[in-house]
């Protein structure tokens, strides 16, 4: 078996349960650092990620060229990956999502803060992005080249996300379990804070509980078995590794 064969198989599990979950839709994508060259990056060519198969992906540098001679058409965004794995060398999974029920936070003054137990990977507040800082008023709002790809990963810096005004989230993981795990929880987090926002006061997270008692491990079999369940549910079960 290659190197290759279960990180293309996790890449495709991971399009699919986003989908699943609503997280992304046509648009949106997921990617993962090269097991073996930490300089590139495999991504999607550009399709909705719940028809992603292991054919579609393709191989990139850090400053989002097509390694080889692939002429498929990849996605606009891809500079997203490039640069947050160029600036994070701990990072070896990217998620970009437009997930409506993170919008209004990245429009408004109202800071995303973890409320719920399972969405504290975000961290204690979630920084916001916006592109015309920088760029001013005439793009998009599309991350379309590296200067703006490496602007974003300036505003993300250690943390593990960011809201981008007007568009949508950008969030990192160490694997691809943790950060599907995180950007399936941002929107569930997001929903349970705008609901509780309308009955007045609400109680965030603590810090000595969004840092909780150890650092949360995707292969743990608790950690595992939302990765097989949201799999399954997605119609990729086949594809799942071994248990660990």
């Amino acid at each position: 078996m290659s190197e290759l064969d279960q990180p293309l198989r996790d890449l495709v599990i991971g399009n699919r349960i986003l989908a699943h979950q609503n997280v992304v839709d046509a648009y949106g994508h997921i990617s993962i650092r090269h097991p073996s060259n930490p300089e590139h990056f495999l991504l999607s060519r550009s399709r909705a990620p719940e028809l992603v198969v292991e054919a579609d992906i393709m191989e990139f540098t850090l400053d989002g060229k097509v390694v080889g001679d692939d002429r498929r058409p990849p996605y606009t965004e891809r500079f997203i990956h490039g640069a947050l794995y160029e600036a994070r060398p701990d990072v070896h999974a990217v998620v970009h999502s437009h997930a409506e029920e993170t919008l209004a936070f990245g429009i408004t003054n109202v800071p995303m803060r973890p409320v719920i137990h399972v969405a504290r990977l975000m961290g204690p507040t979630v920084p916001v992005w916006d592109i015309s800082e920088q760029f001013g008023d005439n793009t998009n709002l599309l991350v379309s080249n590296v200067d703006h790809g490496r602007d974003l990963a300036k505003r993300i810096g250690q943390g593990s996300l960011a809201l981008m005004r007007g568009h949508g989230f950008a969030a990192v993981g160490g694997t691809i379990m943790d950060v599907v795990r995180l950007s399936v929880y941002l929107p569930v987090n997001a929903r349970v804070l705008t609901a509780a926002m309308r009955f007045g006061s609400f109680k965030a997270l603590a810090p000595g509980e969004i840092e909780g008692q150890g650092e949360f491990d995707p292969r743990s079999p608790s950690g595992y078995r939302a990765w097989e369940y949201w799999a399954r549910r997605a119609g990729v079960g086949e594809r799942l590794g071994e248990m660990p």
